[in-house]
């Protein structure tokens, strides 16, 4: 039984302390993505905001006030510390009480905008309006134009999934899990239908918002990524993922998720009951009409567990990029499962948390978002998991030695970026720096090139940093030695569940 503990019995404050703690599961460590300068009459801005411990890109500590609306829940998903079998503290913030606390904060520098979330207080329609009605209010009444990220329920309506996008600067929609019978297993009340279609028409809405005012129906991504054709973003990959989604059609073989491949256009709803720019601005409140606000202009993003069920890094990982590329989500988090509930559907009590493994799936995202790399390059069913010891990047360049050394003062910059330790910025300045004049390892290492990684790889006018054999087995154990101290302290870390403490602002 739920101890259900009427709101009078709390103090805003003590509500404060439930609720942030409550949240600190629901991870989103990024920067904004959305750019909106202050207003005359109105509160705070978007440059350079992000979430939480996240560092903008001019090198500054930015956060969020991450909290939950409440951690009332009506679903009983098995891996949730605020599942409703549970026996927890339970608390509700009133949408007046959510603007304040963030208003009021903001005013103190603690913070530079809003992460909302909740758990689903009666219905999903229910908990969003008040969601919304949160919303309207800090950009209404209290005139906030600062950065705001929500998390949307799953089965709310497409008025209140409209009103979301057009108030908030990032939505998400949080898959949780990667397939449809792990979300059968652990979250019963979910199933993957309505969380992708709520997904689709989100990056509907985007794409012809941003088309309406003549920009590409794509988030825009780096410059490198311009370059990269063999890229999950390049238009060649793009055709190729709309013509296999056509395939699947004609064959009549639509996934079940089952095997980690995402579910048809049409079985997502993303072909019927498409949500366009111009109905979904009907369906915002009318009371929204004079804002004049870009619909989710920070994009959407979603959330994945890690380790609360037996899918492999590469189902997560193909998961992850045929959600890039059906739905050009902005960003796909992933989350370390830690073990708080007793479930035979779970991992034992004191099972380690994923640590390690939670960083090589981000070190692996990022190499399909910037690098140019595929799920399919990165790992296989026959290696369906990364080596723990050493980032992707360095186990798929010993598992391709035959593309290596690579001469930097002829590689393409696509190349370039395949080579561990050069990333896409010092793989631009190499291509402008080498037009002037020609470059040694000195010159390589004021670039940024993590020489430590990349002189196993490369030759420099034709010549090695040191006279070092090109053989998978030697130099792995040099690249075990040099990552030795990093693995340990992201093993014994728990960083990635740590949000700032309200301790830290003199409160509790």
């Amino acid at each position: 039984m739920n101890i259900e503990i009427k709101n009078s019995n709390y103090t805003t404050q003590e509500k404060l302390q439930i609720l942030a703690d409550a949240a600190k599961y629901d991870v989103a460590c990024t920067s904004s993505g959305s750019s909106r300068r202050g207003k005359k009459g109105e509160l705070g801005n978007t440059e350079a905001c992000g979430i939480c411990h996240s560092f903008a890109a001019d090198g500054r500590c930015i956060s969020l006030l991450k909290i939950l609306m409440t951690n009332h829940c009506a679903y009983d998903c098995k891996y949730c510390i605020n599942r409703a079998s549970n026996d927890v503290k339970r608390a509700t913030f009133t949408p007046e009480e959510i603007c304040e606390l963030t208003i009021e904060f903001y005013r103190r520098n603690y913070i530079e905008g809003l992460f909302l979330s909740s758990g689903v207080l009666k219905n999903p329609t229910y908990t969003m309006e008040k969601m919304c009605e949160t919303l309207l209010l800090l950009r209404t009444k209290y005139h906030f134009n600062g950065y705001i990220h929500v998390k949307t329920i799953p089965g709310a309506s497409d008025e209140l999934l409209a009103a979301a996008g057009y108030l908030a600067d990032r939505i998400s929609v949080n898959l949780e899990l990667p397939t449809e019978e792990s979300l059968r297993t652990l979250a019963p009340n979910k199933t993957m239908k309505t969380i992708l279609n709520p997904m689709g028409k989100v990056q509907n809405t985007i794409a012809a918002h941003r088309t309406a005012i003549g920009k590409t129906a794509y988030m825009e991504r780096s410059r490198g990524n311009q370059l990269l054709n063999n890229g999950i973003f390049s238009e060649i990959s793009k055709r190729n993922y709309r013509e296999s989604l056509e395939e699947k059609k004609k064959t009549d073989r639509l996934s079940d998720g089952k095997d980690g491949t995402l579910p048809s256009q049409k079985e997502m709803g993303r072909v019927d009951g498409l949500l366009t720019w111009d109905n979904a601005y009907q369906l915002a409140p009318h009371d929204m009409s004079g804002l004049k606000r870009r619909f989710a202009p920070a994009g959407q993003s979603t959330q994945m567990i890690i380790g609360a069920t037996g899918e492999s890094d590469y189902t997560l990982l193909q998961t992850t990029q045929q959600l890039y590329q059906g739905f050009d989500l902005k960003r796909v988090f992933y989350s370390a499962y830690i073990p708080l509930n007793e479930d035979d559907a779970l991992p034992g009590l004191g099972t380690p948390t994923p640590l390690l493994r939670e960083h090589r799936l981000y070190q692996a995202d990022w190499l399909l978002r910037f690098y140019g790399f595929q799920a399919g390059e990165l790992l296989s069913e026959e290696k369906p998991d990364f080596n723990e010891l050493i980032d992707p990047k360095c186990d798929w360049a010993l598992r391709h030695l035959e593309q290596f050394p690579v001469e930097i003062e002829t590689a393409s910059y696509a190349r370039l970026l395949r080579v561990p330790g050069i990333g896409p910025k010092s793989a631009s300045r190499i291509t402008h720096a080498r037009r002037y004049g020609r470059l040694d390892f000195a010159s390589l290492k004021k670039m940024g090139v993590v020489l430590k990684r990349a002189h196993y790889f490369i030759t420099c006018g034709g010549k090695q940093m040191y006279h070092t054999p090109v053989e998978a087995s030697y130099i792995m154990r040099q690249l075990v030695s040099v990552d030795k101290k990093d693995v340990w302290n992201i093993e014994h870390s728990n960083e990635s569940y740590v949000q700032l403490s309200l301790a830290d602002f003199g409160i509790g």
